[in-house]
């Protein structure tokens, strides 16, 4: 019988709830506006910390009343202003919350009260939409729909410490890509935001800076004018140094970092200024140590493997700080079972999130070794730092992967290890399933460093071709991403450098002669090289034993390039084009084909002669361009053996 009874007590304390929910909607339609203005502060002591009485009054359809009250123009200040802190403090429960905000307008609800003379009105609606534009599911684009509202908060900036706090909060979560950078950069923002760094008040400092790290991102124009602006005299990277010493709260040093790391990678400070090689850097290196939190070692490892990527002076002072290399070892260690963490709560966060440190440290790596060998090989000595990296091919998180491979495809960059842990470590299988079903950004990365891994002094090239290499990269040609169709025909150019004629034939047979030519029409400029690139090395002769030993293997790549009209035709044009990579790309094709020591060498000559080739190469023979010219003079001699 007691089961029976559990829905109905069930039911009955859901409707209770529900009705004493609804008695705080009921008096917002008051006829007294007393009792109204009263109502909607009790509701705000009401939901207060209070998840599940907002959701309840939410259902309860609080949301478009409280918005009819703070717009209604008959409603005192003190009511509008408790309306707004009653809607700021319903944002702040969940995601869904937020979404029934959203889909009650309540952003252009909230930007009008902006327009009131009143500052307290005025600060609640800014602190309520703060609220709702730092929440994941609001769209940015809600900012800049009406062009009169920037600089209307600009002009608001002036008005307290709390308008300064939350206008900067809300344009640094609001600022994604050039588009907003603009927008924010020509209403002003440097210099409207420059001197609140100066602030007295700490929470205004910080979302400052978080604003000009946004502005700075990736953005010249912005970069090159944040060098030279004056703040009290000093200029504005100065102040970001000054916010980077030990003293200062890890939150500032580390956003004055991305700031000067932003400006610098922007062209706007060099590199080897002291305030990054002295300052920046060094900073960075502090947050990647096992005393920091997790989200703190994770953005110190970005931010220093985005500062020191293109540059490798920076590159080789960073290996040699403190110990990074073996450092970034503990990211793949944490936390560990003798973990000093004592607050539950932060442990299971840090568990959740332990995923972003190997992300972090892959990253890192991967920076790190772009251009040095020896860095290379501290990397990999690191302990089971290839295993570690293998491992990291497989995890779930797809952005755990792509570091993984871009960490895997910095390191193939070195011939030494290619001969030696990529073999050890069997690297190639991993990468070959990664390959089988990526999204397109993994699938760029990993065919790039399947480029590497298929160099003729790579012993991983060997097994790669028996699991199915050659079908695998011609479906990449295919692809209508440029970046892959280059790797694809990169990786089959690779390929077929000094390969035996089954290899070649195999990749003509599943290439087809139609595919090449669709290449070789390519509006991709690198597209188009590596396929005459491919087409050399489809062409080029090795001894003639071993075209001897392997010419059972079906029709030659020569005869299967000279029977087809169109791809002939399309190398003829390249070698009139205006572009001398490609002219001197087609004249190795060419080349080969003319080649008299082989078989049919004669007939190929004779229809090429037909086709005007050696006119062209009589012309290309008094080429300025030294190359282009040795190259043709080299093909007429065949003519003439």
């Amino acid at each position: 019988m007691a089961c029976l009874l559990e829905t109905p007590i069930r039911m009955s304390v859901l409707s209770e709830v529900t009705a004493s929910s609804r008695h705080y909607v009921d008096r917002l339609f008051d006829p007294d506006p007393q009792k109204v203005l009263q109502g909607v502060i009790d509701m705000k002591n009401a939901v207060i910390g209070n998840n599940k009485q907002k959701a309840n009054l939410i259902v309860l359809g609080a949301v478009p009343r409280l918005l009819y009250l703070l717009q209604q123009e008959t409603s005192s200040t003190e009511l509008k202003t408790e309306c707004a802190v009653v809607l700021g403090s319903l944002a702040m429960g969940t995601e869904n919350n937020v979404k029934s905000l959203l889909d009650c307008h309540i952003i252009p609800a909230l930007l009008q009260g902006l327009l009131s003379p009143d500052l307290k009105f005025i600060e609640a609606c800014l602190r309520c939409l703060r609220t709702i534009f730092t929440s994941p599911v609001t769209p940015e684009e809600l900012l800049y729909t009406d062009a009169t509202v920037i600089p209307h908060l600009m002009a608001l900036l002036s008005r307290s410490r709390y308008t300064q706090e939350y206008i900067c909060q809300i344009f640094s979560h609001c600022c994604k890509g050039p588009d907003h950078q603009t927008i924010l950069f020509n209403h002003g923002a440097v210099q409207n935001i420059a001197h609140l760094l100066t602030s007295v008040s700490y929470k205004v400092r910080m979302q400052a800076l978080k604003c000009f790290s946004v502005l700075a991102f990736e953005n010249p124009q912005v970069s090159m004018t944040l060098v030279n602006v004056l703040v009290d005299g000093e200029l504005l990277p100065q102040i970001f140094v000054k916010m980077l010493q030990r003293d200062k709260p890890i939150e500032m040093q580390l956003t004055s970092a991305k700031c000067l790391t932003y400006m610098c990678r922007a062209g706007a400070i060099r590199t080897d200024d002291s305030c990054i090689v002295l300052k920046t850097l060094p900073c960075l290196v502090r947050m990647c140590s096992k005393e920091r939190l997790l989200e703190e070692r994770v953005e110190g490892a970005e931010t220093l493997a985005y500062l020191i990527e293109p540059d490798v002076e920076l590159q080789r002072i960073a290996s040699i700080t403190d110990h990074l290399i073996a450092m970034l070892a503990d990211y793949f260690k944490y936390p560990s079972s003798v973990s000093a963490i004592t607050d539950i709560k932060r442990l299971d966060h840090d568990l959740k999130h332990a995923h972003e440190l190997r992300q972090a440290a892959f990253k890192l790596y991967a920076s790190l070794g772009a251009n040095d060998e020896d860095i290379r090989k501290k990397i990999i000595e690191t302990e089971n730092m290839m295993d570690r990296i293998v491992t990291g091919l497989s995890e779930s998180s797809v952005k755990v992967r792509l570091a993984a491979v871009r960490c895997l495809h910095s390191l193939s960059r070195s011939v030494q290890q290619l001969r030696t842990s990529f073999q050890d470590h069997a690297v190639w299988k991993p990468l070959m399933k990664v390959l089988q079903n990526a999204p397109d950004e993994i699938l760029v990365v990993a065919s790039s460093m399947l480029c590497n891994l298929l160099l003729e002094f790579s012993p991983s090239k060997e097994p790669i071709l028996e699991s199915g290499a050659v079908e695998l990269l011609c479906g990449l040609t295919q692809s209508e991403n440029p970046a892959l169709r280059v790797n694809g025909i990169w990786a089959l150019m690779n390929m077929a450098f000094q390969a035996e004629q089954k290899i070649k034939a195999d990749i003509l047979r599943s290439l087809s002669t139609e595919q090449l030519f669709r290449l070789l029409s390519d509006s991709d400029l690198n597209v188009l090289m590596k396929t005459l690139g491919l087409l050399r090395n489809l062409l080029s002769t090795r001894p003639t034993l071993c075209i001897l030993a392997n010419i059972a293997d079906g029709t030659t790549a020569k005869e299967l390039i000279m029977t087809n009209d169109d791809i002939l035709q399309k190398i003829k044009y390249y070698m009139g084009h205006s572009h001398v990579k490609l002219q001197l790309a087609a004249m190795f094709c060419i080349s080969n084909l003319v080649w008299n020591e082989e078989e049919g060498s004669q007939e190929r000559q004779d229809k090429l002669r037909d086709m005007g080739i050696v006119d062209i190469l009589h012309k290309l023979s008094q080429s300025p361009d030294s190359n282009l010219c040795d190259k043709a003079k080299m093909a007429l001699q065949q003519y003439l053996a």
